[in-house]
């Protein structure tokens, strides 16, 4: 149980690292990520909402993903995160638009499609072992739990 504890919070802590540096990458070269974003292919009246809201989000999973209460919603958002910036890059690799837009910030930044593409299904792979993982440790956790307080009430029983 303690290797896959561990590995739970290492790609807790993978997703927390990519998120917090990609939010605050887009953030701190606003200008730049907001003429990114008006190169996309969809309305450039969207821009205003996916420039807040694209790494506020990523902020918000990140901080989920750091509190056990939260972890199990963190790491589907992550997911479903990851799931979206992957069939979008997918797309973009494999010449569905017009032009090569990016909206990618810091050393992503300079990956090429194919490379940013294996990236995130990196990341999406490991999401996913990260989901199973941390679902199946809650359950080992719960039972256990359940054993231990049956066998305190047993225990109660059989001395008083």
């Amino acid at each position: 149980m303690k290797r896959q504890a561990l590995l739970i919070e290492t790609i807790a802590s993978l997703f927390i690292l990519l998120f917090i540096y990609t939010a605050f990458s887009k953030w701190l070269d606003f200008q730049d990520f907001v003429g990114q974003m008006n190169n996309q292919p969809f309305d450039n009246r969207y821009t205003p909402l996916l420039v807040w809201g694209i790494p506020s989000i990523e902020l918000i999973v990140a901080v989920m993903l750091m509190f056990n209460a939260t972890r199990s919603a963190g790491f589907i958002a992550a997911n479903v995160l990851m799931l979206v910036f992957t069939v979008y890059v997918g797309l973009v690799t494999f010449h569905f638009f017009e032009r090569v837009p990016c909206s990618c910030g810091g050393v992503i930044r300079n990956f090429t499609w194919p490379q940013h593409f294996a990236f995130n299904l990196f990341f999406l792979v490991i999401g996913l072992i990260g989901i199973v993982l941390y679902n199946r440790e809650k359950r080992y956790l719960t039972s256990a739990k359940q054993v231990n307080q049956s066998l305190t009430k047993n225990n109660f029983y059989e001395t008083h």
